[in-house]
C-alpha cells in the first residue's frame, strides 16, 4: 500500500525530555504507526512518505518525503485547534499515572476512562486541522495526536 507512512522522525528541537511514561507512549505511538497507518496526501507524489513531525515555533511543522528521498509535501498547522485538548491530556495523563501507584482500581479505571475520552478528542481536532492536507484514518489520527502531546510536553 503506498497510501502510507513509512517512517517517522519526531523533531523535539530544544524541547526538554518527556516523563518516562509520555516517552514510553511516544515509542509504541511510532511502532503501532508504522505498522498500520493511512497517510494520504492530495496532490503529491505516490508513498509511501517518510514524516519528520516537528515545530515551528508556535505551529506543527509536516515535513513529507517519498522513498527516493523527493520532497512530497511540507505544510504547518495551527496549534490552536489542539493546544488546550494537549495540555488537558498532559494533566489527566499525571493523574493517571500518579493514580496507578497509589489509588484504587476504581479510581484508575475512571481517569483512564477520561484519559481515553481526551485522547480521542485529541485525535478527531487533529485529524480536522489536517483536512486539505493530509487524509488520515482514525487510528493515524490518534497515534499522531499522542506525538504531538510529546513535541508540547512542557508547555
Amino acid at each position: 500500500m503506498t497510501a502510507r507512512l513509512y517512517d517517522v522522525i519526531l523533531d523535539t528541537g530544544n524541547a526538554r525530555a518527556p516523563s518516562p511514561e509520555l516517552e514510553q507512549e511516544q515509542r509504541v505511538a511510532v511502532f503501532d504507526l508504522l505498522e498500520e497507518n493511512a497517510f494520504t496526501l492530495p496532490d503529491a507524489p505516490e508513498g509511501p512518505y517518510r514524516l519528520v513531525l516537528g515545530r515551528a515555533g508556535r505551529k506543527l511543522d509536516f515535513q513529507l518525503s517519498t522513498q527516493s528521498g523527493d520532497s512530497a509535501a511540507g505544510f504547518t498547522l495551527s496549534l490552536g485547534p489542539v493546544r488546550q485538548i494537549v495540555k488537558d491530556y498532559g494533566q489527566i495523563c499525571e493523574s493517571y499515572f500518579e493514580a496507578v501507584r497509589s489509588k484504587p482500581p476504581a479510581e484508575i479505571e475512571a481517569l483512564d476512562e477520561a484519559r481515553r475520552a481526551i485522547h480521542l478528542e485529541g485525535a478527531s481536532a487533529l485529524r480536522e486541522t489536517l483536512t486539505g492536507k493530509a487524509e488520515i484514518d482514525e487510528p493515524t489520527a490518534r497515534r499522531l495526536f499522542t506525538l504531538v502531546c510529546a513535541l508540547l510536553a512542557g508547555d
